[in-house]
């Protein structure tokens, strides 16, 4: 068999897939109703690095904010074992099949940071395990929030989660040692979903505008259909404002006034997501104050969005890595199973202790406070504001 006819043999059975993905999607109409749900099952996967450092503190203030419900067995926090690099490595599984069984017995998932490993690490080249439990659970849309309040911003991203160049993103094709291709998809259900979950948050919460960012003047196809599916769903929200915005422009110029007026609400595909709402979370001040929630009709998942951390790790500086980012992971959660009233005491809590008051300062340096005396600082101000 040619070169040619081996590649255009995979390429076919790739194109299947996303037939019988694409019909999925078409089924995929569970929709969870926490207020119907007799116990709530919260799924804990510590992560690798500093993860299960800084998941230990923001249990902690789970468990202070959600005492009442955890003591009545409404709400019950499960850790998951065998999700740590070095397990799956043994098994030479991302997603070890025992661990994934146990993940969809939980309602949602509190995750820290895991190691995906690259070419220098010394682990085996495993995929990503966040994009493997993104769509094994079919979250489809990763929100975020970025607040910079002396720029006048506050956006809430949605991030298409599963498709575009991460879908395939180990199954490109290697035709000859001078040529290799990967690829990008992009169906009409996954933009259609992702953008109505854009324009029903816009709705809900009374913003005016849904900016989209692509790359569409390059990008003709995925890209350009992406824009088509999110103004088709716009059409249903004719209150909504609809605009548009390149990649490259919004990462330059994300804090110009004159470029980012009246954005409010932003939809992206998976990989733009990726970038643009890391840099938005650098200019908040750090990825370590962003959180991330990962949504689907069934399931959630709720992250930090930064990484496990190695050189804390091997500079022996982890029990002062920076909770804050799932401790806000922590706040959205709740809010997504009905308890909003402890999300909002959570940021103001937050808001004091990192912003207003600063008494306990977190820099990763051993001279400055750690998690724990971080997290007890905040402890201290949620059980202030209880007493209000």
């Amino acid at each position: 068999m040619s070169e040619i006819q081996a590649a255009q043999e995979k390429f076919g059975e790739l194109i299947q897939s996303e037939f019988e993905r694409i019909e999925r999607m078409k089924k995929d109409n569970e929709i969870t109703d926490y207020s119907q749900i007799d116990k709530i099952v919260v799924g804990v996967l510590p992560g690798d690095g500093i993860g299960p450092i800084i998941m230990e503190q923001a249990l902690r203030v789970l468990r202070n904010l959600m005492g009442p419900e955890v003591e009545s067995g409404k709400v019950e926090i499960r850790v998951i074992e065998g999700m740590t690099i070095e397990n799956r490595a043994a098994k030479l599984q991302s997603l070890p099949d025992e661990v994934f069984e146990e993940v969809k017995k939980c309602n949602v998932i509190l995750k820290g940071p895991m190691v995906t490993p690259r070419a220098s690490d010394p682990w085996p080249n495993l995929v990503s395990a966040n994009s493997l439990l993104r769509r094994g659970l079919e979250l489809f849309a990763a929100v975020r929030p970025i607040k910079i309040p002396d720029k006048n911003i506050d956006w809430t991203f949605f991030r298409e989660n599963i498709e575009g160049e991460y879908i395939w993103g180990n199954k490109g094709i290697q035709v000859n040692e001078d040529l290799a291709v990967d690829f990008k998809v992009q169906t009409k259900q996954g933009s259609e979903r992702i953008a109505r979950a854009a324009f029903d948050f816009a709705r809900k919460n009374g913003k005016k505008n849904v900016t989209i960012v692509t790359k569409a003047n390059i990008v003709k196809l995925a890209d350009g259909n992406f824009i088509k599916a999110v103004r088709k769903v716009g059409e249903e929200y004719p209150e909504i404002e609809i605009q548009e915005r390149l990649v490259d422009a919004m990462c330059a110029k994300m804090l110009d006034p004159e470029f980012n007026k009246g954005i409010e609400v932003i939809v992206l595909p998976n990989l733009y997501g990726d970038i643009v709402t890391d840099v938005a979370a650098e200019h908040q001040g750090g990825l370590g104050t962003a959180s991330s929630s990962n949504l689907g009709n069934k399931y959630a998942m709720f992250e930090a969005i930064h990484g496990t951390a190695p050189f804390l790790i091997e500079h022996n500086r982890g029990e002062y890595a920076d909770p804050c980012s799932l401790i806000r992971a922590v706040g959205m959660m709740m809010a997504h199973i009905g308890y909003a009233d402890r999300k909002k005491i959570l940021d103001q809590a937050l808001d004091i202790c990192t912003v207003t008051e600063r008494k306990v300062v977190l820099t990763t340096f051993r001279e400055d406070a750690s998690a724990k005396e971080f997290t007890n600082y905040l402890l201290e101000t949620i059980d202030g504001l209880k007493k209000r």
